[in-house]
């Protein structure tokens, strides 16, 4: 059928190209893994997923929400003036703070849940990274922490990227010297990763 419009000299109802879908706006609303903490402007999470999916033919923009020493808290209190009206998509990741501040997880629980309500009640849809506490906390914590991501994604209908640093954690050529935040061949790394569930997550939303 699409030769046939061609031969005719016609576009038929429904056959527009991918190319001409409509541009998507993403919003990547997190912390400084987000924001791109000690990185050059273009080698952050950001940038470096925006050349990705563009460089496999995606329009997308991706806009950097994110806030170096944010909490849940912190993303709560700002959620409602720093994610523009003509978005189309959040990639919310939120937590480490929280946790490296021994927070109770139930804290981060609420403040996630009321950012994602808030964002649902927007009707803007949401792909959740999530967080790992880190295994000296101790088993409880750790459950406690670790099931919040998995539990909100189920009771929200979100994609889940279980734990935005699987690929960088605990390795000391993917990190910075502070041992936490990726350095760029990290957040390559993270990107490359997290890539194909994202690619998911647009195809969603036109």
């Amino acid at each position: 059928m699409a030769i046939a419009a061609l031969v005719i000299g016609t576009v038929l109802p429904g056959l527009a190209s991918s190319a001409a879908a409509k541009p998507l706006t993403i919003v990547a609303f997190g912390d400084s893994l987000t924001a791109g903490y000690l990185l050059p402007q273009d080698k952050g999470f950001v940038p470096v997923l925006e050349r990705e999916l563009r460089t496999r033919g995606h329009d997308v923009s991706v806009i950097n929400g994110g806030v170096s020493g944010d909490t849940t808290a912190d993303g709560l209190a700002r959620v409602e003036w720093s994610i523009p009206n003509n978005a189309d998509g959040v990639i919310l990741e939120l937590g480490a703070n929280d946790m490296l501040r021994g927070l109770d997880p139930a804290i981060p629980r609420k403040n996630l849940r009321d950012i994602l309500t808030h964002l649902k009640n927007r009707k803007l849809p949401v792909f959740l990274a999530g967080m790992k506490a880190q295994r000296n906390f101790g088993p409880a914590y750790v459950e406690a922490f670790d099931s919040l991501y998995t539990d909100l994604a189920q009771e929200f209908g979100l994609p889940l990227y279980p734990f935005f640093l699987d690929k960088t954690a605990g390795i000391a050529a993917l990190s910075l010297q502070d041992g936490l935040h990726p350095n760029p061949q990290g957040v390559e790394k993270i990107v490359a990763d997290i890539l194909p569930q994202v690619e998911e997550f647009l195809a969603k939303l036109h």
